[in-house]
């Protein structure tokens, strides 16, 4: 039986690309999907939220996510990973020693944003830091002739930002937290204010004028909203 990425409230991003925005803390998840493997950009705030886009994506596929980039480390992108047993997890340089020190922080900043004590403690212990880091820039071969980019374009919102580029037309360039729509960007302990408008030139240069830029948080928005949301980061921290 055919199922429509509608059903499950997924937004199709041209051919090979959808995402979806999770209830709760409104974070977006991404699936990229070739002839032969299939990318999951984020796994949800909870090991709950992860097994149902588990669920989802393989109802949607016929087949199983291969492969996992975390955008950045913080818990509303992170903590579902461990829902995806035997695939392989991305993430920027510097991810996975700061995951694997990291859990009862995570944990607690979980709790402190309304997440329970029990979803929060049961995702920390499972909590799965990433084996493939990106330094740079890395192509992902999906089959089909289908070649993802990973680009460590940070730091910016997170000192590990990790931004993908899925070609096609139009080009979409899954953005993580350094883009947010729904609000201001936030900027929390771990940001790097002095490098942000420097990693959203990045993202503009990777995509280019045409294509869809997909936030961490939010609509989906083009090149313009980039650039002013860069512009408005500059004049905020005070960086040209």
């Amino acid at each position: 039986m055919y199922v429509s990425w509608e059903e499950f409230g997924w937004e199709r991003l041209g051919r090979s690309a959808g995402r979806r925005r999770l209830p709760v803390w409104d974070a977006t998840v991404a699936l990229v999907a070739g002839q032969d493997g299939a990318l999951l950009y984020d796994t949800g705030s909870t090991l709950r939220e992860g097994v149902e886009l588990r669920t989802q994506a393989e109802a949607l596929l016929g087949r199983r996510v291969t492969h996992i980039a975390l955008s950045h480390p913080h818990f509303d992108h992170v903590l579902g990973t461990a829902a995806f047993s035997g695939a392989a997890v991305h993430g920027a340089v510097g991810t996975a020693d700061l995951l694997a020190r990291g859990a009862e922080e995570l944990r607690a900043d979980a709790v402190r944003h309304g997440m329970s004590t029990a979803d929060a403690t049961a995702a920390t212990d499972a909590l799965v830091a990433p084996r493939h880091q990106v330094s740079g820039e890395s192509t992902l071969d999906l089959g089909g002739g289908l070649q993802v980019l990973l680009a460590n374009v940070g730091p910016g919102h997170s000192g590990h930002d990790l931004a993908v580029l899925v070609p096609g037309s139009p080009v979409v360039v899954l953005c993580g937290d350094l883009v947010e729509e729904s609000g201001e960007p936030q900027a929390g302990p771990d940001a790097v204010p002095s490098h942000w408008p420097a990693a959203l030139d990045r993202l503009l240069e990777l995509g280019g004028e045409d294509a869809l830029y997909v936030p961490g948080h939010g609509a989906v928005v083009d090149a313009a909203f980039v650039r002013a949301q860069r512009d408005r980061l500059a004049a905020r921290f005070g960086v040209s």
